[in-house]
């Protein structure tokens, strides 16, 4: 039996607009099961972000429940959309965040140690300065940052060590679920792998529980045990990483994994399938497939009607009438 930690159901997150409701996030539903990680892929602008901040309640949710299951029996079947304000403080050390871009989420006046310990002195973890100081160079240690770094700021530091202080930030809180946001995308090569692996280490030393949001293919089938793809603010395609790349049902799928350059001489002559057509609005979008207008084998039942979220294969979910 699997040990769901995050249980996602029917979520929806829209913004008002001059023109209309865009729906950003559109019914959207995902089990987390503890210890492992969903991968979220998809184009820019298809909602795999505001995803996430729903999910932690930074976007408020318009719809929908984000039950949460935590191991302290105190925290156990909290659904985040209906828990009050005092209720959501106290599980907010178990539910954080590791943003995208390592720089601007970071104070630029506050030094390595004062980053760190930002989150302990907020929500009053530790009972005195020395118990800070030695959860924030246990911390440190944990993510590969030395001591020495400690006073430094964020500008005198590269990319990468930005990225861990980010990591640090959120693992001082002891947390079960973290949402990772494109959190190498901003990163060189060489360090993107570095992160990754110590995202994967921790993972697996703590037990931890990720929705890591990425547009690199190639990362999320790394780092993924499920993967589910996103189209404008819907959920298109789910199944574990494996089955995603050797049986994509979707067309939208088909043309992201078409997309991923094969370092081969041979791969020049192969055809490749080119997305046309425009981009459907997210602003008070008709029914019916989103994609349809892009699709290829797009009939007219799928610009009518809505196209039912269904499991073709064991673990294996599809929005299509394909």
């Amino acid at each position: 039996m699997k040990d769901i930690m995050m249980d996602i159901r029917h979520l929806k997150k829209y913004f008002n607009t001059p023109a209309g409701k865009l729906h950003a996030v559109d019914d959207v539903s995902v089990s987390l099961e503890r210890g492992k990680t969903v991968g979220v892929v998809g184009e820019s602008g298809c909602g795999k972000s505001t995803l996430g901040r729903t999910i932690l309640c930074l976007n408020e949710p318009t719809e929908g429940e984000i039950l949460f299951y935590g191991r302290e029996k105190g925290s156990y079947g909290a659904n985040l959309v209906t828990a009050t304000k005092k209720e959501r403080k106290l599980l907010r050390p178990k539910l954080q965040m590791i943003f995208q871009d390592p720089y601007s989420s970071l104070n630029g006046r506050m030094t390595v140690s004062q980053l760190i310990a930002e989150p302990l002195l907020v929500n009053r973890i530790c009972k005195n300065r020395a118990e800070v100081d030695e959860k924030v160079v246990e911390v440190m240690e944990t993510v590969g940052l030395a001591r020495r770094l400690a006073m430094a700021y964020p500008h005198e530091l590269d990319g990468g060590r930005r990225q861990r202080i980010g990591i640090a930030r959120a693992l001082v809180l002891k947390p079960e679920f973290i949402v990772c946001d494109e959190p190498v995308s901003a990163l060189d090569v060489s360090i993107q792998a570095q992160i990754l692996n110590l995202l994967m280490d921790l993972q697996e030393e703590r037990g931890l529980t990720y929705l890591f949001i990425t547009h690199d293919l190639s990362v999320v089938r790394h780092i993924s045990d499920t993967i589910m793809v996103m189209y404008l603010g819907k959920c298109v395609e789910m199944a574990p990483a494996d089955e995603i790349f050797s049986n994509p049902l979707h067309p939208y799928t088909k043309a992201l994994l078409a997309a991923i350059p094969i370092p081969s001489v041979d791969s020049c002559h192969k055809r490749r399938e080119l997305l046309q057509g425009e981009v459907t609005s997210p602003i008070n979008p008709k029914p019916g497939c989103r994609f349809a207008a892009r699709c290829p084998h797009a009939r007219e039942s799928c610009r009518s009607a809505k196209v039912p979220f269904t499991e073709r294969t064991s673990g294996h979910y599809v929005a299509c009438c394909q």
